[in-house]
């Protein structure tokens, strides 16, 4: 074999390992968020001690059942985890291909830990908190900064790339929503000591807010990276 056929046949494994990578990456995209909102949502409302409304979502990793959750986070994590590298294979140059995936990917790495390293009970002052339940705090922030950054840089992306303006019009929506939502969440979770206010009882609908908006957005990119495959739209 000659070193032009061996390059070629290089050229075509890469290119393959690329589509496969892309493929699995968009899929994950797809399924792992899905699965994680419709197991949270009919959990929540299996639970009689539980009030989705007031509550957030990691208030289901407390209890007897707290594995359920624990396993969730470490689900949807790994999902996040293969569509970071999904993306980087959809875009492996230009704007926001370095970016996107490595937001992606600590945005995976942050919901992964934040399974084991389970919340503290609703009105635990962070002094008085438990490593594992300070630890969880930090890493839900960091997931919540990074959320509506992660869509903004997509955007960039999304906007210039051929096919992909619907896209591009929704991820904006999308940061838009998500960065109201964090604002929102923390207004109603100020520290335990300052009064009330008009948020407070609904801070659980404000985080799924939050979280289900970043999800179908996940989703919907998925989607799309599945059906424009190497850049080109399918019909």
């Amino acid at each position: 074999m000659s070193d032009g056929d061996t390059e070629a046949s290089a050229g075509a494994d890469a290119a393959r390992g690329g589509r496969l990578t892309r493929h699995f990456g968009a899929w994950a995209g797809i399924v792992g968020p899905t699965s994680f909102v419709v197991t949270f949502t009919v959990e929540g409302s299996l639970r009689h001690d539980y009030n989705a409304a007031a509550m957030f979502i990691s208030a289901l990793s407390l209890g007897s059942s707290g594995w359920i959750q624990v396993l969730k986070f470490f689900v949807v994590g790994l999902s996040f985890l293969a569509f970071a590298r999904g993306v980087a294979a959809q875009f492996p140059t230009g704007t926001a291909s370095r970016a996107a995936p490595i937001l992606l990917a600590i945005i995976g790495l942050s919901l992964i830990g934040s399974g084991p390293f389970v919340m503290d009970p609703a009105g635990t002052l962070f002094p008085e908190m438990t490593l594992h339940g300070q630890v969880h705090q930090r890493l839900g922030a960091l997931v919540f900064s990074l959320v509506p950054a992660s869509a903004f840089v997509l955007f960039r992306r999304f906007r210039r790339e051929p096919g992909w303006g619907a896209m591009a019009r929704w991820t904006l929506a999308a940061g838009i929503i998500m960065t109201v939502a964090v604002v929102l969440l923390k207004l109603a979770t100020l520290p335990p000591r300052a009064p009330p206010n008009a948020l407070t009882a609904g801070a659980g609908l404000i985080q799924r807010g939050a979280l289900i908006t970043l999800m179908a957005w996940v989703v919907s990119v998925g989607v799309a990276m599945l059906r424009h495959g190497d850049g080109k739209p399918r019909r």
